[in-house]
C-alpha cells in the first residue's frame, strides 16, 4: 500500500508514524508533509525514506535539501497538491489543520486517489463540492476521527437508518458552570479529560465546537439529514458512536480512547490486521458507561453549529473561519473562551449567506471573515 501524511507532524501524523511501524513491509510512504518542525521530520525522513518531502517554508525547505539531496523537498500550500496529486499514491492520508486541508484534498481526488481524512474543516467548508467530486472520480472518503469512524463501521443501508448517534466526552467543563467556562484559563481549557490532541482541537473539544464540526462532517459523509444525528454526552469515551435503524437495533463501536484504531482501519481498509491496540479492550475494565444530553446554554457553539449547518451555503465557512481565528486568540490570551463563542455567533448573524458557493466565493468568504476576527480582536471590539 502506497501513501502519504500530509501532517506528518501533527498528533495524528505522529500516531499514523506509530501504526505504520507496527506493520513493516505493508507501507510505503510516497510523501511525508509537515510544517516547520523540522527535526521532527529529519526523524521520519530516516524512518521512512519517503520520496517527497513538504514543509511550510521555503528557508526550511532548502535546508532540508541540503541534508536530504536524494528527497524531492516541496514546501507552502503549493507543495501540499503537489504531494496529493502524486498518481503513485494508493492512499493519502490528510491530517493538516484547519482550511489547509481543502485543497489538497480536492487534488488527490482529481487524481483519483481514496482519502483517509482528518480533517473537518475540509468537509465543514465545502462538503457538498469535496463529496460531489469524490462521488464522479469513485474515490472513497474514509474518516478518521474516532467518531465517523464508527459510524462507518457500523452504517450499512443508509435508508434504514433512524438516526446517527455522536458521542462527545464532554471535555473538562462537563460539570463545571458557565461562569467557570467564561473564567477559564487556557492552561484549563487544553486539559482534556481523555484525548491528547492539538491544542486548536482540545480548545473547540472544550466548548463542544469540535462536536458541532463533526455532525457537519457527518451530514456531508453519510449523506444523513441534520434532523437524524444527535450528539450524547458520554464521559467516558467508551462507545465511540452508534447508528439506530428503523427496527430500534443499535448498532455501536466500543474501544478505549486511542487514535490507532481508526487511523489504521483506514489506512488499511478494506481489510483489518492486528494492530497496537489488538486486545486492548476488557469490558469488566471498561465498567459503566453514561450518557447525557448536552447542555447548549453551557455549550452554545454546538447550536451555532447545527444552525450553520442546517442554514447551509457560505455560513459554516463563517463559522469554522471565526472560530478558529477567535481560538487563536484565546490561545495568545488576548480574548476570553466566552468570547470565542461570541465572536463566531456575531459574524454568523452579520453574514449574508450565499447559498451554493463555488471554492472561490468559499475561499474568499473565509478570508474576509478572518480578517475581519483579527481586527475586531485588535481593536478590542467584543
Amino acid at each position: 500500500m502506497k501513501i502519504s501524511i500530509l501532517g506528518s507532524t501533527g498528533s495524528i501524523g505522529r500516531q499514523a508514524v506509530e501504526v505504520i511501524q507496527k506493520m513493516p513491509g505493508f507501507f510505503e510512504v510516497v510523501s511525508i508533509c509537515g510544517g516547520d518542525n523540522v527535526e521532527l521530520l529529519k526523524q521520519q525522513i530516516e524512518l521512512l525514506n519517503p520520496k517527497n518531502v513538504c514543509v511550510k517554508s521555503e528557508s526550511n525547505a532548502l535546508l532540508l535539501k541540503k541534508e536530504y539531496p536524494k528527497v524531492n523537498v516541496l514546501f507552502g500550500d503549493e507543495g501540499l497538491v503537489e504531494a496529493a496529486s502524486d498518481k503513485t499514491n494508493d492512499r493519502i492520508l490528510v491530517s493538516v489543520s484547519g482550511k489547509t486541508g481543502l485543497k489538497p484534498t480536492l487534488a488527490a481526488i482529481e487524481n483519483g486517489i481514496d482519502i483517509a481524512l482528518a480533517n473537518k474543516e475540509t468537509l465543514v467548508m465545502a462538503g457538498d463540492i469535496v463529496m460531489q467530486r469524490a462521488k464522479e472520480k469513485n474515490v472513497n472518503i474514509l474518516p478518521v476521527d474516532s467518531e465517523h469512524g464508527a459510524i462507518h463501521q457500523c452504517l450499512s443501508n443508509r435508508n434504514e437508518v433512524e438516526k446517527l448517534i455522536i458521542t462527545a466526552s464532554g471535555g473538562p467543563f462537563r460539570n463545571k458552570t458557565i461562569d467557570d467556562i467564561k473564567n477559564a484559563t487556557v492552561e484549563e481549557t487544553l486539559h482534556h479529560p481523555r484525548w491528547n490532541m492539538g491544542k486548536k482541537i482540545t480548545i473547540d473539544s472544550a466548548t463542544l465546537m469540535n462536536k458541532g464540526l463533526e455532525v457537519i462532517e457527518a451530514h456531508h459523509l453519510f449523506n444523513m439529514p441534520y434532523e437524524k444525528i444527535q450528539v450524547v454526552v458520554h464521559p467516558q469515551s467508551i462507545v465511540h458512536s452508534a447508528v439506530e435503524y428503523v427496527d430500534g437495533s443499535v448498532i455501536a463501536q466500543l474501544g478505549f480512547p486511542s487514535m490507532h484504531i481508526p487511523i489504521q482501519y483506514t489506512l488499511t481498509y478494506p481489510h483489518r490486521f492486528e494492530g497496537i491496540e489488538t486486545k486492548s479492550f476488557d469490558f469488566i475494565k471498561a465498567g459503566r458507561l453514561d450518557f447525557d444530553a448536552p447542555d447548549l446554554e453551557k455549550f452554545p457553539c454546538l447550536k451555532l453549529a447545527f444552525d450553520a449547518g442546517k442554514t447551509g451555503g457560505t455560513l459554516p465557512v463563517v463559522m469554522n473561519a471565526a472560530n478558529e481565528e477567535a481560538v487563536f486568540a484565546f490561545l495568545d490570551k488576548k480574548i476570553s473562551l466566552w468570547s470565542v463563542y461570541e465572536i463566531t455567533k456575531k459574524m454568523m448573524l452579520s453574514h449574508s449567506v450565499i447559498k451554493k458557493p463555488s471554492l472561490d466565493e468559499i475561499f474568499e468568504t473565509d478570508k474576509m471573515v478572518r480578517d475581519a476576527v483579527r481586527n475586531m480582536v485588535l481593536n478590542k471590539q467584543i
